[in-house]
């Protein structure tokens, strides 16, 4: 068997397990008795979850096809067979548990394996299974269910009564037939959920499904615990909008890595004036009403900072870099104490390593809040500017009359550009920004260096550009000069840093390439299988 990962979304796939000239788009649910046919029978496979690790290697026997994997003995898992998880529907029973052993099994099996969760996937359940990696599923859970006299929906599992009262119009429904409701019901719920995993937004379905049951809220805020963990799987851009629709947004592992980027990577310009300001629901602020009479009010004066939830602080040099420019939140004008809290500890730590002369907040409601707790653990002064309504006239003089006297900053988008998104300091002196949003290019004497992709807000190097980078988000190959993309068996390493997304240059002894990265490094030295680059542009050396 071979799984070709088409699509990821965290620790979610999509793709083709084939088995010679037969093919099974996954994640799916199978006959048992006919896909897995030769194990039926196996003894020694239902070792509970967490037994102890002698009693682990006493009974399960490596060699059987799917192999059988356990939190307490790893066990190789053979190119193109299955990982196999018994017990798996009785880890909800505990969510920290259910994490580590997850991380476990995870660390431990090849990344292109295809994983089977047997007698677990329900309705109500699936989404979990998925968004935590596994592939594969049957219908022996919904079947007891069925047998149990439960009907059995994406909210939950309700008395087989419900089959005569209009809640579903699936053929089950309409020949009074449980079971097959049941299975229709898993079916429909697994392409659902594959819906959402092809757009990137299984994170937000994520946090929608869980509010219905209490174990998988917590399932989904130990995983966010363990940040090292869940970051290597996440891409470092989606095409979506990240839609921050609940309190767990903030912890999403998107989230985590833009604050940590912020406060390592970014490199400011000089400046010893900065104004805090509010965002826009128009994205990137710059091109809303509101920012731009508050970028003709600054008149370059001040380091512009936009204060927003659930990022805490975007500089206006990195708005388009994503997901600065690329997500969506409910506006109510309050923000909860642990928001403002999160929001206030990036603020101060930002401006603690950073500091301004002046720092004049042209702010109002929770994003006052933010910088007012933020001044408080620096001990600095906030100059405030805000009579009624930041927009309004009176409050933009206010901010113009504060600013007055002040020397222009010379802003350098290039440069907090490029520090935020390759952690390097380049040097941008001759380079210029040319054409207009969202078709943006680099150049320098003419020459290309960068080209903005619009979807990401990520800038794209050209081969000149990657000369300016001195380290770093580089794919080392073997000895071939790639005709088309470049799969994961010929990558012979790979910097820890590139995640699926990140802009890439791939070397080799005959040949230099730039491209995406279609999956993250330790991906690319854990496979067999699969697209590792999506290359662009070959240079033969």
């Amino acid at each position: 068997m071979i799984f070709e990962i088409r699509s990821r979304d965290g620790l979610a796939r999509s793709g083709i397990l084939r088995e010679g000239e037969t093919s099974l788009r996954l994640p799916a649910v199978v006959d048992a008795s006919s896909f897995f046919s030769t194990s039926l029978d196996r003894p020694f496979t239902n070792v509970p979850l967490g037994a102890p690790q002698g009693l682990a290697e006493q009974y399960l026997v490596a060699g059987e096809h799917p192999t059988t994997v356990h939190p307490q003995k790893p066990v190789p898992v053979p190119d193109g067979d299955i990982a196999m998880v018994a017990n798996w529907h009785t880890a909800l029973q505990n969510p920290r548990q259910y994490v580590d052993w997850l991380i476990s099994l995870k660390t431990d099996v090849r990344a292109d394996t295809a994983w089977y969760a047997p007698a677990a996937a329900l309705p109500s359940t699936v989404w979990m299974l998925i968004a935590t990696g596994f592939d594969l599923f049957d219908t022996t859970a919904v079947d007891l269910k069925s047998a149990q006299g439960i009907f059995c929906l994406p909210e939950g599992e309700f008395p087989a009564d419900l089959l005569d009262q209009g809640v579903c119009a699936c053929q089950g429904c309409r020949d009074h037939d449980l079971k097959v409701h049941n299975r229709l019901a898993l079916e429909a719920e697994v392409n659902r959920v594959g819906v959402f995993l092809q757009k990137g937004q299984l994170r937000e379905l994520a946090e929608a499904r869980c509010r219905l049951n209490a174990a998988q809220v917590s399932v989904l805020r130990h995983l966010d615990n363990h940040y090292d963990f869940v970051e290597q799987w996440t891409p470092v851009a989606r095409t979506a909008t990240f839609k921050a629709n609940s309190g767990d947004s903030m912890n999403r592992p998107e989230v985590k890595r833009y604050m940590d980027r912020l406060l390592t990577r970014y490199i400011p310009p000089s400046a010893e004036v900065a104004v805090l300001l509010p965002c826009s629901a128009r994205k990137p602020y710059s091109r809303s009403q509101s920012h731009r009479k508050f970028i003709n009010t600054v008149a370059g004066r001040a380091h512009e900072i936009i204060i927003t939830s659930p990022l805490g602080v975007v500089p206006r040099e990195i708005e388009l870099c994503y997901p600065a420019a690329h997500y969506d939140v409910p506006v109510t004008g309050y923000w909860d104490r642990e928001e403002v809290a999160v929001l206030a500890d990036v603020l101060a730590k930002y401006l603690a390593k950073h500091q301004y002369r002046r720092v004049i907040a042209h702010l109002e409601g929770g994003a006052m809040q933010v910088a007012a707790m933020a001044a408080d653990i620096c001990g600095i002064t906030l100059e405030c500017t805000v009579r009624d309504h930041p927009t309004s006239g009176g409050s933009l003089s206010a901010l113009d009359a504060a600013l007055a006297g002040e020397r222009r900053v010379r802003s350098d988008q290039i440069k907090g550009m490029l520090s935020f998104q390759f952690d390097a300091d380049v040097d941008t002196a001759g380079m210029q920004v040319r054409g207009k949003f969202p078709r943006l290019s680099v150049m320098r004497n003419r020459r290309p260096l960068f080209s903005l992709d619009t979807t990401t807000g990520m800038l794209r190097p050209t081969f000149e550009g990657w000369s300016l980078i001195p380290r770093g988000y580089r794919v080392v190959i073997d000895d071939f000069v790639p005709q088309g993309d470049i799969l994961a068996p010929g990558v012979l390493s790979a910097d820890p840093v590139i995640r699926e997304g990140d802009e890439v240059l791939v070397e080799g002894p005959h040949a230099l390439a730039t491209g995406r990265a279609a999956m993250g490094a330790f991906e690319m030295a854990r496979s067999n299988h699969g697209v590792a680059v999506r290359r662009r542009k070959v240079m033969k050396r």
